[in-house]
């Protein structure tokens, strides 16, 4: 099956078995069965066989999967080893960890520019200088990056991803506190961190309201 045949679902799940996997990894496991990823992950054993029947079979009856193979299948699948260009946009305080993050442990994207309007009063991060915003279309013109990451207001987000698709940006990260809406051929993840804890500011109230 080709991978754009893959539902999004599926697609979603692989970065949490490459995570999970590359734990076991480090503790030294080099095998497990269907059945223990799933009661480690809260998945089931027939959903993980699934999952990854799509890409070929991995596994072997009787004797499970091989840890250290199924990683390097997944870093295929996922194209890990072949690194993507990134550009960030606002170097504020969330985007100097998000930025941080990617240049120590994130695979498969090369954080090659970071830009804000006040770049003259942020220090680098590790290597990267912090370039002035105006410079911003020059430096996709002469570098080709394939993907922008946005810490910036979700005021000015939207505009600032039409520009950046004229540019040739394919794939947005975005971390303002508004959707993207960019259509065909271009690839969006919205990720709202204040959703994620609000949902578990209800989960924590409901546990004390039903204890009580």
């Amino acid at each position: 099956m080709s991978s754009v045949d893959v539902s999004m679902a599926v697609v979603r799940r692989l970065p949490r078995y490459y995570r999970f996997l590359t734990g076991l990894a480090r503790s030294g496991v080099n095998r497990i069965s269907s059945s223990e990823i799933a009661n480690q992950m809260g998945l089931t054993a027939s959903q993980i066989r699934q999952d990854l029947n799509n890409f070929g079979g991995f596994g072997l009856q009787g004797y499970g999967y091989n840890v250290p193979q199924l990683i390097s299948e997944i870093e295929n699948i996922l194209s890990l080893n072949s690194s993507l260009k990134a550009i960030l946009i606002g170097v504020g305080n969330l985007g100097k960890a998000i930025a941080g993050f990617i240049l120590s442990s994130s695979k498969g994207i090369n954080l090659i520019g970071l830009f804000d309007k006040n770049h003259s009063a942020i220090s680098p991060v590790e290597h990267l200088e912090v370039m002035s915003s105006a410079s911003l279309s020059e430096f996709c013109i002469t570098n080709e990056p394939e993907i922008a990451i946005l810490c910036i207001p979700g005021r000015s987000a939207q505009r600032t991803a039409e520009q950046l698709k004229e540019l040739g940006i394919k794939g947005f990260w975005n971390f303002s506190d508004s959707d993207l809406h960019m259509g065909e051929g271009v690839y969006v993840e919205n990720v709202h961190l204040g959703d994620s804890l609000m949902t578990l500011g209800f989960q924590v109230h409901s546990f004390f309201k039903n204890d009580r």
